[in-house]
């Protein structure tokens, strides 16, 4: 378990992996996409919270659904991708620790506390965005995260009961990479971390 991984799955998962705007026309099964959330459910979250809940827009009828609430510049991106995700927080991702988390009663920590509800749940879902993204990539599908969507709207189309609000979404499937920007350069270790 504690043997670095090769050259090649590193490539996959950071080094020659890019965000998508084009896509190929190539389907993503259902067992594609149950295979990538059985992989991105085992990162960890506060208290094995779990928030995350994800609506896999995929048919004609939900992109039209999905199609209004996207801003300009991301509706081509979104409705040529073979599946779209929503990644959502579950704002009463709590009810469920008795069961995720039994060693105590970790329930009581955030019942009937808004404001901490809110920040655990935006917290651990962008967690698991982050390794939906790398458990996508694993599996050999491209992704384009993005924002750039009416979150108001969008939740009112997808989350109607409104316990479930939208982080982000992602595109999914095989990307074009001949029409990929250069690739952006990232800050050097100086800039970013310091060792004391």
């Amino acid at each position: 378990m504690n043997e670095p991984l090769n050259d090649t799955a590193l490539d996959t998962l950071f080094r020659a992996a890019r965000s998508f705007s084009h896509w190929q026309d190539r389907s993503v099964s259902e067992a594609q996409l149950r295979a990538l959330y059985d992989l991105m459910k085992w990162g960890p979250t506060a208290a094995n919270s779990c928030p995350a809940r994800i609506v896999f827009v995929q048919s004609a009828a939900a992109k039209a659904r999905l199609k209004p609430c996207l801003a300009e510049g991301n509706v081509d991106k979104s409705m040529s991708a073979p599946v779209v995700a929503i990644i959502g927080m579950d704002l009463e991702f709590y009810e469920k620790l008795p069961w995720l988390f039994p060693h105590t009663d970790a329930r009581s920590w955030y019942a009937g506390k808004p404001d901490k509800i809110a920040a655990s749940a935006t917290l651990n879902t962008a967690l698991q965005g982050g390794y939906f993204i790398l458990a996508a990539r694993s599996l050999g599908l491209d992704c384009g995260p993005m924002s750039g969507f009416d979150n108001a709207k969008l939740d009112a189309e997808f989350f109607p009961d409104g316990k479930v609000k939208s982080l982000f979404i992602c595109a999914l499937g095989y990307g074009v990479r001949e029409k990929l920007y250069p690739r952006g350069p990232r800050l050097a270790f100086e800039e970013a971390c310091r060792i004391e």
